[in-house]
């Protein structure tokens, strides 16, 4: 079995979130759900990204749940 190019990329960007903010992944990784579709591993819900409009005066939208969120649902 092999990581689908999806779940690859997952784990990438899960993984560079965690370096650049000087986090803990397993939170994070714990929170995906992964299955097996034509001998590959999918991730069935990938985190979505998420970009404010830069005409906008909204605040950045949140890429992924911050390790401090996922600590309140444990």
């Amino acid at each position: 079995m092999k990581l689908s190019n999806q779940a690859m990329g997952t784990l990438m960007m899960t993984l560079q979130k965690c370096l650049m903010e000087q986090s803990d992944i397993t939170g994070l990784l714990s929170q995906l759900e992964f299955d097996v579709q034509d001998t590959e591993l999918v991730v069935l819900n990938p985190p979505t990204l998420r970009f404010a409009n830069k005409d906008s005066k909204e605040d950045d939208k949140k890429i992924m749940p911050k390790e401090e969120d996922l600590l309140g649902n444990a």
